[in-house]
Order: structure tokens, then sequence, then C-alpha cells
């Protein structure tokens, strides 16, 4: 394999896909290329915006707090306007703004009923959009994707999981992916966004202290999640009984909507008492830290170590995982007590990572992030998220609690394949007047290019054709 080979495989299977600075930030030794931008992550940053600043934000991404606050306040506001039109009255022609009234006493601007969770996914999109488009390789933000496809959460569930998935993604998930598998578990498990989306919040124990009446229900949505999706896996010897009592140990598990702390509240009132055995294990009744536990034991677990291994090597090499190399990180995973940054080094450090066939399908997600980089294009966030719906992968919106798909038979629908050809032609209109496809095509795909592709750009009608062509590649689309 030529270096040339190893770089562009380095952005194309690991990465976010080449850009006009060419292979030069994989020269060298594409491995150490990559475990080097783990060592310095980007930092989401954005200004706070003009609709930011009239919704009374006071940081353009806020913290989980902050944004409970202000649901909270937008839900009283929603709630005084159906009351109002309930009693037959002119309602109000907007919903106050979340913003608190200033030191005068004079009231915000009014919003609409879109405003917050707008001005919020706008900015968590364009923030992320700049850290896409300036990354090196993207070794680190397709580790971002990965994680938090593992613990999705989805904004269908409704308004509190669209105002604070961007910000779960940034508090639960980017912080941790390089350091050790416990403390990523237990970011996400306890965040807000999760509690909410698995109602784990609103369950409660079948004999705790609020549950006299015996009225209220246990749920085991978040409990089930954990243990055949995050942890242990479908086949990760765990029973139904096993779920039953690790829901119980979870609950009064829930969200801090006083806009203190981290979000997270452990309620005793709502905790079901008692011990619990789980897999074997008799764990004690001492409240939050009943949960805390379990969950470290099954972050340690052999299964979750094959599971966690399972899922990295189909997601960067192969539909099909090949035994041994599966074997190799799961067996480094239980060597580390779960550090991550170990496991993506012996990942990488396979030589199957690199030799096995180019037959991976980029996500919508990723195709998109990689048309763009090699266009060098920018795109507004909301044609971003618009364009991610048309072809089946809306951000922070899969289907269920499994996540989208890493098969690229689920993404090579004939469908998807087309809506991927009228975006292809869409951007490369953008620069075609300026731009040679035979030399985009030798740039781009360096290391890569087949003859097949080579001729057909030299035979393109027109310069967006041959752009377009260049997108559509299986040079391109694969990885």
């Amino acid at each position: 394999m030529s270096p040339d080979t190893r770089a562009a495989i380095a952005f194309s299977r690991f990465g976010l896909g080449i850009t006009p600075r060419g292979l030069g930030a994989a020269s060298g030794e594409a491995r150490e290329a990559l475990l080097a931008e783990l060592k310095s992550p980007p930092t989401l940053s954005m200004s706070l915006s003009d609709a930011q600043r009239d919704l009374g934000f006071s940081s353009a991404l806020p913290p989980t707090p902050e944004l409970l606050t202000q649901l909270a306040a937008y839900n009283r506001a929603r709630k005084e306007r159906r009351e109002i039109k309930a009693q037959n009255q002119t309602p109000a022609p907007d919903i106050p703004s979340m913003a608190a009234p200033d030191m005068a006493g004079k009231q915000p601007p009014l919003m609409d009923d879109q405003r917050l969770p707008q001005a919020v996914s706008f900015a968590e999109v364009a923030a992320r959009l700049k850290v896409w488009g300036d990354a090196r390789i993207g070794f680190h933000e397709r580790l971002v994707m990965f994680w938090a496809n593992h613990f999705a959460v989805s904004v269908d569930k409704g308004l509190p999981v669209r105002v604070l998935a961007g910000a779960y993604e940034r508090e639960a998930i980017r912080p941790h992916i390089t350091g050790r598998f416990r403390d990523l578990l237990l970011a996400a498990e306890r965040h807000p966004a999760m509690q909410v989306y698995l109602d784990n919040d609103a369950s409660i124990g079948p004999n705790a202290r609020a549950n006299r009446n015996g009225k209220r229900g246990l749920n085991e949505n978040l409990a089930r999640e954990i243990l055949e999706l995050h942890t242990l896996g479908v086949n990760g010897g765990y029973t139904q009984a096993d779920v039953t009592r690790f829901a119980k140990v979870i609950t009064g598990w829930g969200i801090n909507r006083s806009g203190q702390g981290d979000g997270f509240r452990f309620n005793p009132n709502a905790h079901e008492p008692g011990p619990q055995t789980i897999l074997g294990k008799t764990y004690a009744d001492d409240g939050e830290a009943q949960g805390i536990r379990v969950l470290e034991d099954l972050a340690r677990h052999p299964a979750t170590a094959k599971h966690i291994a399972t899922k990295l090597v189909r997601h960067f090499v192969s539909d099909q995982p090949p035994p041994a190399l599966v074997d190799r990180v799961s067996q480094r995973f239980l060597e580390t007590d779960g550090d991550l940054s170990a496991v993506y080094a012996t990942l990488i450090a396979a030589e199957e990572s690199w030799s096995a066939p180019r037959a991976k399908l980029r996500t919508p997600q990723e195709y998109v992030i990689a048309s763009l980089r090699a266009l060098d294009t920018p795109i507004q966030p909301q044609r971003f998220l618009q364009t991610l719906r048309v072809l089946g992968q809306p951000l922070w919106q899969p289907p269920g609690p499994n996540g989208f798909s890493d098969l690229a038979s689920v993404w090579a629908t004939p469908e998807g394949l087309n809506n991927r050809l009228d975006l292809a032609y869409q951007l490369s209109e953008r620069l075609a007047e300026r731009t040679d496809p035979r030399v985009f095509a030798e740039e781009r795909l360096k290391g890569l290019i087949s003859e097949t592709t080579r001729r057909s750009v030299a035979l393109a009608e027109t310069r967006p054709q041959g752009l377009a062509l260049v997108l559509l590649s299986p040079e391109f689309m694969r990885r």
C-alpha cells in the first residue's frame, strides 16, 4: 500500500474526508496522525446571535441547566396561551421570551412557538459545521458521531429532547470519548436528555415512599436499553428479571429543573428500597450509589467489551467485523479497564483496519460533510438539517434507541442514491466555473482514484457534471 493510499484511507475510513489542503495531515505515519488528533480535540464555540439575545441566552451554546430553565419558562408561557384561548379571549400574538424582565421591569421581546428550539438547534449545528470543516482529518469528530449514535436520543420524543439534544452531545459524549468507558456511560445515562428520552424521569419504585397509593408505575425502558444496547448487548447474558431489578435500582434518577448543578437529580422518595440482584450479584440499597455501582460493573463486563469492540470494528472497518480483530479490540478494552484511547489505538494499529476492502458506504451525514469539505463550500444550518432529512438521516433523530444503522445495505437504496445524485449536482454548480473536474478528481481522490473514474470525469459533458461524478464515484462514496 502506497503512502498516499494509506493517507487517503485515514481520511475516508477514519476521518471526515479530504479537503483542499490535501493528504498532508495524514502524511508520514497515518496511524500516528489519527491518534495525535485525539490529543488536541476541537472546541465548539459560537457567538451569540440576535435571536439568542432576544431569548435571554447567556451564551450561544448554553449548558443544560440554563436550557432547562428556559424550557420551563417556555412551557409556562405556552400554558398561559392555551388558557387564554380556552377562555375565548384574544391571545397574545406571540409567546413571551424566556428571559426575565430587566431591572426596570421591562418585558423582554416576544417570541413565536418555534423560536426557542430553532435558535438552540441552529446554533448547535453551526458550531459543529465549523468544527467539521476545520478538522484536519476528522477522526475525533467521527468518534463523537459514533458514540452519540451508540447512546442515541431522538428529538422525536418531544420538545425537551429537541432543546437538549445538542447539549447532551456536548456535555455527555464529547468530553468522554477519549477517557474511560465507565465515565462515558455514567454521563450519558444520567443526562436529562437520556432520562427524558427513555422515560426514566417518570419511573418510580413500586414500594417507594412517593408511591404509597401504588398508582405510579415502574418504567423499564432505560434499564433495558442500557443492558441491550449500551453495555452487554442483546446476547449479553441478562434476563428479563435483571431488567426489572435494574429498573428498580435506577428509580429516583431524574432531572433537576431548578437551574442548579448539571441537570441531574436523585429523588430518594421515588427510589425503590432494598437490595437488588443483577447478573447474580447483589447490590445493597445505598440510594443513587446503587445504580452507579451497577453501571460500573456493566462497564467492565466481558460482554460489554465484546459488544463495544464489535460495533467499533463494524463502524470503521467492515459490515462483517473480522473476528480476530474484534477479539483483540475487546481484549484491550478489558486490559485497560475501558480506556477508550487505548482501544482506538489497537483498532487503527491493526493491518485489517487498512487492508479491508472499502465496501462501507458513507452514511448521509458523513457523505454531506465529506462533500462540503471536498468542495470547500459553506452551508447554512437550516439547509444542512433539511439535506440530512431528505437523505434519510435527520440529525439527532434516529428511528429508535438503537440509533442509525451502520450497514451499507441500509443506505444503498435507489431512493437514497438518487437523493445523493441530486445533492452532488446542486453542490457542484457552486464551484463549476472556477474548478477543473479533472484536477479536482486527482486531488480529492489522490491515492484511491481508479482509471474508470478518471476516464468518466474526463468525458463529462459539463464542469458541473464532472464535479458531481467525483462526488458520486465509488472512491468518494465508500470508505
